[in-house]
């Protein structure tokens, strides 16, 4: 027999379980569930995802003939086990319809309640429960939903918001009250004829009244809702694929709104927000769910403990809150217990925080929902570590509990709960840099450094805001409080350098349309001047107008823990893509087992550097660029001694001068100017050399190892630098380990001569220091070609280390910088699963990876193979990277936990 689409749970049969949540989703296996556990569920059923699925590619009345007798029966079902009948007009069986799809997606999608409500049914309510305003609450809530979510009624005007409330408004005011609650039971008959006028005149069709209507209608709106714009938009932030489908739930209706003896709440069996083993939550008396989350009533604490909080915190007596907002443990004892016994089989079952949702009708408990709740980063450790001290989970389970993006709610500052609240968001990008920042606008990263340094204030936050950055703009990055691009990907220069500094950044935020020259940011129709003031938030990519408090995050000790255990079950290591001591410091203090990384480029922007590398540029000979060089060569010396010195006893990996030479002089007239001035040549000459270092597409142009195979010089003066920093560090009593890198080979034809430059200035070295260190000269593998002769490139090099944001560009012809015009498009569409940028693309650019790294290996096993793009610090990569065999990934300093945990699933999951 073909598989059935309608699976029943209740309690007299229940066809579903908790493993079946992929058919189910999770609401309908977790229903089944707790049916099976014997805790009191509303019976109902469940129709499929794969009905889901039917209805996406089949349509509507191949869906209906596939699944109407099973629902039938299902109908039949519930009505044999409630003892009322759909559609009876004396005593109605009432239905609610919902979402459920395997992953949890709150409040995403539609709900539908009281179903089976009309004009001869409400008046069988009334009679049935002797409540007449309860009936025709009833009856105005489902018209409410159903107009809304069925029949498509929606605002016309965004000053309107809802038709439906617009008119109960009006209804208020005409008769004189402020609250819902206040309209009697004459007032909510007068309101179904207002709403059914309005659907009337506004659609041109009646509101159905024929129950089974309704139930059709309700079961394809939830299957479209799974479709609507903010599932979607949620689907994309989570990763979760459109093939999933979601599945519908049609269950008996309970009612919390029938007097004092009923209610409604949600509970969760742990402290969402801190993860503290609290059984807590809030609920309403005389309420149907959506009134708890409405925010229309001040809701009350279930707990006695969390009630006393409540009351400590909102500034209300102890008197008070006993009259007016006693707990559900004060309020309802008997039932408080019933609850707490559910609460304590549902986490002990799940072994996982539970998110409950109960009514109480009249003194009769229901548990309505169970799922893993929702929490925070903080609040996931702390769960994971006190569910694996208290015996609930084991070790690899604790591990594989914890999401590890969610880590950075650790790490980074974060925003002032309350103060979040009222905040007015003005635009979105991409969540470039986790974190929190506010600040005044400047649009220039001198003034951003003069602002911050006090020159024109007493040291002012800024934020950043930029069209897009350059490695000009360095200095301004690293004194802003944030950064903000009109412009740019997640992993544009404004990314990167942001998560290198551990620096809150949005980037690429489309909407944001900035004038440099004028020193404005415009949305809209509304500009901000350089000075306002704005908030940015990196980890979700949205922008605020004005300034927000924000707090550090604090590290508590089962962060601690969580690191200890995950490093026992890794096998790749952790290094960091850190430029400075300082981020070598960070780094290290976060988990660091050395520097994979470390862009000797980003050394040259400061001050007197910048001069001399742009008198090297200028030069006409050698002679001239070497005297230019030996100034930078002090300066680069006391760089490397620092990092060696962070990294005592840690690999220190090296990349030699990459980006083209076009990057560091002026392009502007005024600079070129400036540089003249202070250079004291002709600005002629400076026009001239700008002009000769101009390349169409300069990433694939006179750069990387072309540089130091053109200008050996520089090589040699960056290798000299390098072994003598080691060998005044080893002087020190530490021990440094340099791994010089070569960048951007295609060729051992182009590796052997920039090898051969690094040894020969090493023996240099330590003949004439008398001593040695130990070190490895290896390449990034950046380019396809360099993949694809990995072996003949292996044979000379002792280390690989994998670029793979430009090996991505490379290898799938998309600029990194430019691709997100049309990369989310991409991704919407299905083209690509994921950003490459973001998450490797494993079967193209991993391929790459895996081949290069089995070529390097067949000529030398003992190679090392890391990895040093932006790849490095995602999970996902990650996952990939383990399974290849790789030996390490690097990533910014911030996301080094983040990538420790991500090493441990790979290896346990």
């Amino acid at each position: 027999m073909p598989a059935p689409y309608v699976y029943r749970f209740g309690s007299q049969r229940t066809d579903g379980a908790a493993a079946m949540k992929n058919l189910l989703g999770g609401k309908g296996a977790n229903l089944a569930e707790m049916c099976r556990l014997a805790i009191p569920v509303p019976p109902g059923f469940t129709i499929s995802t794969e009905a889901c699925t039917a209805y996406t590619q089949q349509g509507r009345d191949a869906l209906l003939a596939m699944i109407d007798a099973e629902v039938r029966e299902g109908v039949a079902a519930v009505e044999a086990e409630m003892g009322k009948r759909f559609g009876n007009a004396a005593d109605p069986l009432l239905l609610s319809v919902r979402s459920g799809a395997r992953a949890s997606m709150p409040g995403m999608m539609d709900t539908i309640l009281n179903l089976g409500l009309n004009d001869e049914a409400v008046a069988g309510l009334a009679a049935r429960s002797g409540n007449e305003r309860f009936a025709w609450d009833s009856y105005r809530r489902f018209i409410q939903m159903y107009g809304d979510v069925v029949m498509g009624l929606k605002p016309t005007s965004k000053e309107e918001h809802d038709p439906f409330e617009v008119v109960i408004d009006a209804l208020k005011t005409q008769r004189g009250v402020k609250l819902d609650t206040e309209l009697d039971a004459a007032d909510l008959q007068q309101l179904v004829q207002r709403f059914k006028s309005l659907i009337h005149s506004r659609l041109g069709r009646d509101f159905p009244t024929d129950p089974w209507e309704q139930l059709w209608g309700a079961v394809l709106a939830v299957f479209e809702s799974w479709n609507n714009e903010r599932a979607r938009v949620y689907r994309e932030l989570n990763d979760i694929p459109e093939s999933w489908g979601t599945a519908v739930n049609v269950q008996a209706m309970v009612f919390g709104n029938l007097g004092d003896s009923s209610a409604t709440g949600v509970a969760f069996t742990r402290d969402a927000g801190t993860g503290e083993d609290l059984f807590n939550g809030e609920f309403l008396v005389n309420a149907q769910g959506e009134d708890v989350v409405a925010g229309i009533r001040t809701p009350q604490q279930i707990t006695l403990e969390g009630s006393r909080r409540w009351a400590e915190l909102a500034l209300v007596g102890e008197d008070e809150r006993r009259a007016t907002y006693p707990s559900l443990e004060e309020l309802m004892p008997g039932l408080y217990q019933e609850l707490l016994a559910a609460e304590t089989t549902l986490e002990n079952h799940f072994h996982d925080m539970q998110d409950l949702e109960f009514t109480i009708q009249e003194g009769k408990l229901w548990m309505l929902q169970t799922r893993n709740g929702k929490r925070t980063g903080a609040a996931m450790v702390r769960i994971a570590m006190e569910m694996l001290a208290q015996g609930m989970i084991d070790e690899r389970t604790a591990l594989l509990r914890v999401t590890p993006d969610r880590l950075n709610d650790l790490l980074h500052p974060v925003f002032d709960t309350q103060a979040l609240k009222d905040a007015v968001p003005i635009a979105r990008g991409l969540p470039a840099s986790p974190g929190a920042a506010t600040g005044q606008i400047v649009f220039h990263a001198d003034e951003a450094e003069a602002w911050s340094k006090g020159e024109k204030g007493s040291g002012k936050a800024v934020i950043l805001v930029r069209q897009e950055t350059s490695p000009e703009d360095l200095r301004g990055m690293s004194v802003a409080q944030g950064i903000l691009t009109a412009r740019g990907g997640m992993t544009s220069h404004a990314a990167v350098v942001a998560r290198g500094m551990g620096k809150c950044c949005v980037s690429g935020a489309g909407a944001v349309h900035v004038d440099p020259k004028a020193r404005t940011m415009t949305v809209g129709s509304v500009t901000w001047h350089e000075g306002d003031w704005i908030s940015l938030n990196g980890s979700t990519g949205e922008v605020f107008d004005g300034r927000i408090a924000t707090k550090d995050a604090e590290l508590s000790g089962d962060f601690g823990k969580l690191m200890a255990l995950a490093d026992r079950y890794k096998r790749l290591d952790v290094r960091a893509n850190a430029d400075t001591p300082t981020d070598a410091t960070v780094a290290r203090r976060l988990g660091a087992t050395g520097i994979g990384l470390c862009r000797t480029e980003h050394m040259f922007f400061q001050g007197e550097r910048i001069q001399a590398v742009r008198e090297m540029i200028l030069a006409d000979d050698e002679a001239g660029r070497r005297r230019a060089l030996a100034k930078l060569l002090p300066m680069q010396r006391g760089d490397f001694e620092g990092l060696f010195r962070a990294m005592d006893g840690l690999p220190v990996t090296i990349r030699l001068l990459d980006p083209p030479l076009h990057e560091f002089v002026p392009h502007d007239d005024a600079g070129q100017q400036a540089m003249a001035q202070q250079m004291r040549v002709p600005v002629a000459k400076i026009k001239r050399r700008v002009e000769e270092l101009h390349e169409f597409n300069p990433m694939l142009g006179h750069r990387g190892c072309r540089l130091g195979i053109t200008y050996p010089e520089i090589t040699e003066m960056q290798a000299r630098a390098v072994f003598e920093a080691a060998l005044n560090v080893q002087a020190e009593g530490l021990k440094p380990f340099p791994e010089v890198m070569i960048p951007l080979v295609g060729s051992v034809r182009e590796f052997n001569p920039q090898a051969a430059i690094v040894r020969k200035t090493a023996e240099a070295v330590f003949a004439e220091r008398g001593a040695k260190v130990h070190y490895l000269v290896g390449t990034m593998i950046e380019t396809p070609r360099a993949a694809l002769v990995a072996d003949s490139i292996g044979s000379q090099a002792e280390f690989f280390s994998f670029g793979t944001n430009d090996l991505t560009q490379m290898t799938m012809g998309f600029s990194r910088d430019d691709a997100g015009s049309f990369l989310p498009e991409y991704v919407k569409k299905g083209i690509y699963e994921q950003d490459p940028f973001r998450s490797i693309d494993q079967k193209g650019v991993g391929q790459l990876v895996e081949l290069a790294a089995q070529k390097g290996r067949s000529v030398r096993p003992d190679i090392e193979l890391g990895v040093c793009g932006e790849h490095g610090g995602d999970p996902a990569s990650i996952g990939f990277f383990h399974k290849a065999g790789l030996d390490y990934v690097s990533c910014s300093p911030f996301r080094v936990p983040i990538a420790r945990l991500a090493a441990a699933q790979a290896a346990v999951g």
